[in-house]
């Protein structure tokens, strides 16, 4: 029996990944397409490498989109690491318009939360009751908040004031690259600012997910907090996954 598909796009600050997604099974179906984000990543140059990458692919059905913004019935909100004029930008009409579909056929959604579905539904997240949350450790910390396995979207809990700092200015995987700090250093920082998010809402589970959680076995040992904290399953996948999923079920926030 043929699997049920859809498509995903995850924009980030620095690449526009996308892919046909298998729904059953939470998996990429085929090779993914990542073109680098364009500077200035203005709505409209982002908006034309969607419909390159749809292009490619051929699709013809929901798409799904993320971006790293708070998101509300399509219009975008903040902007992180993203060209601010995104902000009170309505993405899904653009995202439309330059693909030539009804804005029903697109779904935009933050990022995190995203990722944070396809954990829930397909990886780490399943099956797990309580208050659930997964931070994205990349550029920035990108935050995905479940309470009994529902979503609350548009966390943006990366901005927890941590001694004074934004938490992500101190505990991105940015800031391990950029100042050359050791796991032991780094797992320092995100130990400090997990305790903090810890104080706030007493997780039960905090998944780890971005790029850094491919080498989990090098810090997660490391954290000093009281909750559970595992690597994401779904490692960069995860967003392309959780937007093809949002958009099949046409769940907009």
């Amino acid at each position: 029996m043929a699997s049920t598909r859809g498509f995903g796009i995850d924009i980030g600050g620095s690449g526009i990944k996308g892919c046909v997604v298998d729904l059953d099974a939470g998996a990429l179906d085929g090779e993914r397409v990542r073109i680098p984000t364009p500077q200035p990543s203005t709505p409209d140059a982002v908006a034309g490498v969607v419909a390159d990458i749809v292009k490619q692919f051929g699709w013809d059905g929901p798409i799904g989109v993320t971006l790293p913004c708070v998101i509300k019935k399509g219009t975008a909100y903040t902007a992180a690491n993203v060209d601010k004029a995104w902000i009170g930008t309505d993405a899904a009409s653009l995202f439309a318009a330059r693909l030539g579909v009804d804005v029903r056929q697109v779904t935009v959604l933050n990022d995190a939360d995203a990722a944070g579905m396809a954990e829930m539904r397909y990886g780490v997240g399943r099956d797990r009751d309580g208050v659930v949350v997964l931070l994205t450790f990349g550029t920035g910390i990108g935050s995905a908040l479940f309470q009994h396995g529902k979503l609350v979207p548009n966390t943006e809990f990366g901005h927890l004031e941590v001694d004074g700092h934004d938490a992500e200015k101190r505990a991105a995987a940015s800031v391990k690259d950029e100042k050359g700090l050791s796991w032991h250093e780094w797992s320092e920082r995100v130990s400090k600012y997990l305790r903090t998010l810890e104080g706030l809402i007493w997780p039960d589970l905090v998944i780890a997910g971005g790029g850094v959680s491919k080498k989990a076995d090098h810090w997660l040992p490391l954290l000093d907090v009281r909750t559970e904290v595992v690597a994401a399953a779904l490692k960069n996948d995860a967003g392309i996954v959780g937007a093809a999923a949002a958009a099949y079920e046409g769940i907009a926030h």
